[in-house]
């Protein structure tokens, strides 16, 4: 718990570090160095929230108390209280956007996996909706734990959580039954084998080479649909984990819940990230 948390604060102080230079010129300029302040944290559109613990702990360095009104995970109305922020003014400024780029982001990230669950549920209750790692490098942590917070799965968070054997992977290797063999061999027990397919060929030589998990990848609803008929009608079904992953849109996404795959993964919950308006009110004391 402990070396979690200091790998956030350690991002948080390099956030911050990139904002404020050597000083924010501007409130030392203008706000006397024992000016007190309060502020107030909340959405400007309804929303999950997500990214409050962060903002507290960018508060938290620069000296502030916060009070945390309401959790992580929550789904919100717009202009609902979520923290207030005492101290002294030139901190409340200076930790002002690095805190609300930080929420605006993972409350977006939150808000956009939320809305996909309520639309796949109805279709397909057990449907995970899952993360990528498509992440900008050095916010992959902060992007997981803002699905985790949607109601979403974050997958893998690094290569070195599972196997997963891709096209070029494939490329470079004799067969998909190889390729399973042989990470079998070299990797532990407690590791999963993910591999992805292509094709229905390729979905069979996978389930008999006994792979953990099947990636259909940038396969049309009706293909895997085709796909699961050959397979139970060869008793291959069972014993395995189905992902659809690949041209997954919020147009689409309910067709691919009807398919009936046990996980979804959306690129886009990463990489297409609209922030959520995020406002902090600042006033006098």
């Amino acid at each position: 718990m402990e070396k979690t948390e200091k790998l956030y604060d350690d991002k948080i102080r390099e956030f911050l570090k990139e904002d404020l230079g050597y000083g924010d010129i501007t409130s030392q300029s203008l706000i006397p160095v024992n000016q007190s302040a309060k502020a107030v944290l909340y959405f400007k559109e309804d929303g999950v929230t997500s990214g409050l613990e962060e903002a507290s702990r960018v508060f938290n360095i620069l000296g502030c108390v916060v009070t945390t009104l309401v959790l992580d995970g929550v789904k919100v109305k717009a202009r609902t209280p979520l923290l207030i922020v005492e101290g002294k003014a030139r901190a409340l400024l200076s930790g002002e956007r690095v805190a609300l780029n930080i929420v605006g982001r993972m409350a977006g990230i939150a808000t956009a996996t939320s809305k996909v669950i309520e639309m796949t549920t109805p279709v397909n209750p057990l449907v995970r909706i899952a993360a990528t790692r498509k992440t900008v490098p050095g916010l992959r942590l902060l992007d997981k734990k803002a699905v985790i917070h949607g109601g979403g799965d974050p997958h893998r968070f690094g290569l070195d959580d599972c196997v997963l054997i891709k096209d070029n992977h494939l490329e470079l290797v004799p067969s998909i039954t190889e390729a399973v063999e042989t990470v079998r061999k070299a990797v532990s027990f407690t590791k999963k084998i993910e591999v992805e397919v292509r094709t229905e060929d390729e979905a069979l030589e996978a389930a008999l080479a006994g792979a953990d998990i099947i990636m259909f990848d940038n396969m049309p609803p009706d293909k895997i649909k085709s796909c699961f008929v050959t397979l139970d009608s060869k008793n291959l079904k069972e014993g395995h984990i189905f992902e659809a992953s690949g041209g997954v849109t919020m147009i689409n996404v309910v067709e691919y819940a009807s398919s009936g795959v046990d996980v979804i993964s959306i690129g886009a919950l990463t990489h297409s990230v609209k922030s959520l308006d995020v406002k902090l009110e600042i006033e006098m004391v």
